[in-house]
C-alpha cells in the first residue's frame, strides 16, 4: 500500500506541470515560434544553400560531405547530443522544452513544403526564393531572430545552436546575442568545405547580424518602463498603481535641492500599456508632478505579476 501511494505521488509530481494553464500557453508559443523558425530555414536557407551559423547549416555541410545523407537525420543526431548537454548543464525545464522544439522542426519543415513549396515562389532560372544571397540572408535572419527571441523569453530554444549559445550565456555570461554569434561563427567556417569564399563571408556576416537582431527583439519583448514620479498627490498615484494597475511600487523621501523641502518619490516598473494608463489617469485627474521614465530590459528578482499580488491580498 505504501508503494502504491508513493507511486501515485510521483506520478502527480510528474504530471503536474502538464495540466497547468501555463504549460499549454507556452506549448502554443513554442509551436508558433518554431513554425516561424522552420519557415526561415525552408524558404530562405535551403534553396539558397546559405550556411548560416546554425545546426541546420552545419547539417547541410555534413550532408554533402557524407554523400547525401538526409539533412533531417543529421539534425536529429546533433540535436540529440546537444539536448543531453542542455538537460545536464542548463536545467530540466530548458531541456524539456527544447526536446519538444527540436522534435517538431522536421514536421514543420514538411508542413511548409506541403502548404507552399519554395519552388513555386522562385522565378524561372532563379537559384533561390529572392534570387539574391543578400536578400535571402536578410529574410532568414529576421524570421529566425524573431523565433529565437520568442522562445528565449519563455526559457526555451529552437534547439541546436541555441543550446550552445545558452550554455555560453550561462557559464561565460555573454549576452545571448553575442553567444549566438560566437557559436555560429565556428559553424560558419565549416562551409569552406562546400561553398566558395564569397558565400562563407555572407554566412559569417549573417551570423553576426543574427546575434544583433536577437538582442534587439529580446530587449523589445522584455522591455519595461521604470517610472519615477514626484508629486503632491503621491498617495492618489500610489493607490492607482497598486490597486488599479496591480503593480508594486517603492516610496522614497528625497529632499529638494533648492528649497530643502522633503518630497515623496514613487518608483514603479510598468509595461508600456500600464505606463500609458498611468499618464491618462494623471491627466484625467489633473495631477501635476515631475516624471522621468527610462527603459529597462532585464529584471532580476520578483517583479510583481497580477497573480502574485492577488495571492498577497488573499493572505
Amino acid at each position: 500500500m505504501n508503494i502504491t501511494k508513493s507511486t501515485m505521488k510521483s506520478l502527480k509530481e510528474i504530471l503536474h506541470p502538464v495540466v497547468t494553464v501555463k504549460f499549454w500557453k507556452e506549448l502554443v508559443v513554442m509551436t508558433l515560434g518554431m513554425a516561424v523558425g522552420a519557415a526561415a530555414v525552408y524558404y530562405f536557407l535551403m534553396p539558397s544553400n546559405l550556411i548560416i551559423g546554425s545546426i541546420s547549416g552545419l547539417s547541410i555541410v555534413l550532408s554533402q560531405i557524407l554523400g547525401g545523407v538526409k539533412v533531417s537525420l543529421i539534425v536529429t543526431i546533433i540535436n540529440a547530443v546537444l539536448l543531453i548537454l542542455a538537460w545536464i548543464l542548463i536545467g530540466a525545464e530548458f531541456g524539456a522544452k527544447t526536446v519538444y522544439t527540436a522534435m517538431i522542426l522536421g514536421p514543420l519543415l514538411e508542413m511548409w513544403e506541403k502548404i507552399m513549396p519554395y519552388q513555386r515562389l522562385m522565378e524561372p532560372g532563379a537559384t533561390s526564393v529572392m534570387n539574391d544571397p543578400w536578400f535571402d540572408l536578410i529574410c532568414f535572419v529576421l524570421l529566425l531572430s524573431i523565433s529565437q527571441a520568442i522562445l528565449f523569453r519563455i526559457n526555451a530554444s529552437t534547439g541546436g545552436l541555441d543550446i550552445i549559445a545558452k550554455i555560453v550565456n550561462k557559464y561565460l555570461h555573454f549576452d545571448i546575442g553575442m553567444s549566438v554569434t560566437v557559436a555560429g561563427a565556428m559553424i560558419c567556417c565549416s562551409a569552406f568545405a562546400i561553398n566558395p569564399f564569397r558565400m562563407v563571408v555572407i554566412g559569417l556576416i549573417g551570423t553576426w547580424i543574427n546575434g544583433v537582431v536577437v538582442d534587439y527583439f529580446t530587449d523589445a519583448l522584455n522591455r519595461r518602463k521604470k517610472v519615477c514620479i514626484i508629486s503632491k498627490d503621491h498617495e492618489t498615484i500610489r493607490q492607482f498603481i497598486t490597486k488599479d494597475l496591480e503593480r508594486g511600487c517603492t516610496i522614497y523621501r528625497p529632499e529638494g535641492g533648492f528649497t530643502g523641502e522633503e518630497k515623496v518619490e514613487i518608483v514603479a516598473l510598468l509595461t508600456k500599456h500600464e505606463y500609458s494608463d498611468l499618464f491618462s489617469f494623471m491627466k484625467e485627474k489633473n495631477i501635476e508632478g515631475f516624471i522621468t521614465a527610462s527603459n529597462v530590459s532585464e529584471i532580476y528578482g520578483n517583479w510583481n505579476t497580477r497573480k502574485k499580488l492577488q495571492n498577497h491580498h488573499n493572505l
